[in-house]
């Protein structure tokens, strides 16, 4: 790949113009304590968010953005209104829990004067991203982060805490506020409202039952002993922004489909390629080389009773599947037949029993906090996926989509050395194109921008619409 356009994040400083608490306006709602469920406990307390850049509005100013966040905000968390509360330490039991006396979520307002977004380099976006994001408290379950650019675009981060929700929860949050600032009406659809009931989902058998050498084996205890230092960390991987364009995606399922197997979905298509470039990658260095995928379970539970609970269940929800293959063997196999295999793999748990097994493993291990083995970097070489592009987020809130709505790790708990992917939907296309954030090995990052095929292409601002406003409404 060529040298990549200058950067501005040298120069990127965010102003922070002002900061206030926004509280529920439903005063009807009554203090309480929420107990978080175990499965919230899985994640524990890593600061994430949902980072969205928008170019500059055609009739409109910062200004009127602010006002919709001032205005929309308050009946946003009647129907979210654990997010206006506070993350505690219950001193008994030593576990999260939500204090809600409409203490109020934050909103943020900033001012990055100096640096237009079309200036930043998005092939390498995440030090740019983190730059932008403004700390917030370690006991604030939100914080709204609305930020100005030169160029008059904007960017709106909604930053959270994972103890309190996964990847499908925040697109529904981000999705509620769309509709709910465009509507004007401070009322959400039914079908748009969520579920804060963690009594709906699984709660511990008595006494707990479960595989104990299956689940001892897949967590480890979180233990600084157990992790790589932070020069090995900073060292062993790079973090990249791609996309994938309609037409590599279409050519990427017909390759992994082949003529005599049923078609290939996105996500398997994708996972069977990126897991051959790793095994190319990993060559003759090790024997073996492992994919993972976090799965939501929403999707994939099928007692009709607990579908109906959990399809709008606000909370976590997500259990993580891992498969070990030998490098030749992935290295030899056809693409359908990779691709088959990442489908078995998917499908092979039977999640209502798996899940329910991972309540009663959390019953009895808690308040010990654990993290899934095979992320850490110990053994074969190892990419875990999360398929963000499943989920469906509606970025308009009245200025157009994002061009870019992409999770963004601002905080972990854990000192990793395996790949981590990230798919996104690209907003309001329906066109089956993709972003792809990545955070893996310099050598498996060269292998996928250096592939004949063409499938990870660096993202640019010509390509989010950066540098033509006039044009945005046509091509976002």
């Amino acid at each position: 790949m060529g040298r990549r356009q200058q950067n501005a994040c040298d120069e990127l400083h965010v102003r922070e113009v002002s900061r206030r608490l926004v509280k529920a306006s439903d005063s009807t709602i009554e203090p309480h304590v929420l107990a978080v469920s175990n499965l919230d406990l899985i994640p524990q307390r890593i600061q994430g968010s949902v980072f969205c850049i928008y170019p500059k509005p055609f009739d409109t100013d910062f200004n009127a953005v602010v006002h919709a966040f001032e205005c929309g905000l308050p009946s946003l968390l009647n129907y979210f209104f654990p997010l206006a509360g506070r993350l505690v330490t219950n001193p008994s039991s030593g576990l999260p829990e939500v204090d809600f006396r409409n203490q109020g979520a934050e909103l943020v307002v900033g001012e990055a004067a100096a640096v237009s977004l079309a200036s930043l380099d998005y092939g390498a976006m995440g030090p740019s991203m983190r730059r932008i994001l403004v700390p917030f408290g370690e006991d604030v379950p939100l914080s709204v982060q609305v930020v100005s650019f030169a160029c008059g675009g904007f960017t709106v981060a909604w930053c959270m805490h994972h103890v309190l929700m996964d990847g499908s929860a925040m697109s529904q949050l981000v999705s509620a506020w769309s509709e709910l600032a465009r509507s004007g009406n401070n009322k959400l659809s039914v079908g748009s409202r969520p579920s804060h009931d963690r009594s709906s989902v699984f709660r511990p058998r008595e006494p707990p039952s479960y595989d104990s050498a299956s689940l001892d084996e897949s967590f480890t205890l979180l233990d600084a002993r157990r992790q790589v230092n932070v020069l090995a960390l900073e060292q062993c991987l790079v973090e990249r922004l791609y996309y994938i364009d309609a037409s590599a995606m279409a050519r990427l399922r017909e390759a992994a489909s082949g003529r005599r197997r049923r078609r290939a979905t996105r996500a398997q298509a994708f996972s069977a390629y990126l897991w051959k470039v790793l095994a190319g990658v990993v060559g003759a260095a090790d024997t073996h080389c492992r994919m993972g995928w976090w799965v939501n379970g929403r999707k994939v539970v099928t007692d009709p009773q607990l579908r109906a609970a959990v399809r709008d269940y606000f909370g976590n929800m997500v259990t993580f599947v891992v498969r070990e293959e030998r490098v030749q063997d992935v290295l030899a196999m056809p693409l359908p037949d990779v691709a088959a295999q990442v489908r078995e793999a998917i499908s092979a748990p039977a999640y209502d029993e798996h899940f329910q097994e991972l309540v009663d493993w959390v019953e009895e291990h808690k308040p010990r906090r654990y993290i899934e083995t095979a992320v850490l970097g110990l053994g074969s070489p190892e990419v875990s996926i999360t398929m963000f592009s499943s989920f469906r987020m509606d970025t308009d809130f009245g200025f157009g989509h994002a061009a870019l709505a992409l999770p963004v790790v601002i905080k972990e708990v854990a000192r990793s050395c395996s790949g981590y992917v990230q798919t996104c939907a690209r907003p309001g296309h329906d066109d089956g194109s993709w972003f792809v954030n990545a955070l893996v090995w310099p050598k498996l990052a060269a292998a996928l921008e250096d592939d004949q095929l063409r499938i990870f292409k660096p993202v640019t601002p010509e390509y989010l619409g950066l540098f033509a406003p006039q044009n945005q409404r046509s091509r976002l």
